[in-house]
């Protein structure tokens, strides 16, 4: 289990951006996906099909830094949390990238309307 250790302890040093790009090489290597697995139920032979719940998780992606490049980075640096100068610099220079995953509606707006007083171009999916 030492292994399992210290990888664990690897993991907690990596910032969100740096386990991203790790998920998507540990994909590319073994062809898998760390994609949740989707369970098809059937209720009955003619059930009709209940509404779509609401999406209660937002991706916050930057389009683009536009003019203010160098405030678009100071906030990102400050809503994405253990992320340093040249992460954010990186982040911003390679939009399209999303900046914050998975997080309630309120943060999401939040986040954007920071965002776009900087000078960003962003969308919330």
């Amino acid at each position: 289990m030492a292994n399992v250790d210290e990888l664990l302890e690897t993991f907690a040093g990596m910032t969100l951006l740096e386990l991203s790009e790790f998920v998507k090489a540990f994909e590319d290597k073994f062809e898998v996906t760390a994609a949740a697995p989707v369970a098809v139920a059937v209720a009955g032979g003619a059930a009709p099909v209940e509404a779509a719940e609401e999406q209660d998780e937002f991706d916050v992606i930057l389009e683009g830094a536009g003019d203010k490049k160098i405030q678009v980075i100071k906030v990102v640096r400050e809503i994405v949390s253990g992320l340093g100068l040249k992460e954010a610099k990186d982040l911003v220079e390679g939009a399209p990238k999303p900046i914050l995953e998975k997080v309630a509606k309120d943060a999401a707006e939040a986040a954007k309307a920071k965002l776009e007083e900087a000078g960003a171009k962003i969308t919330i999916k």
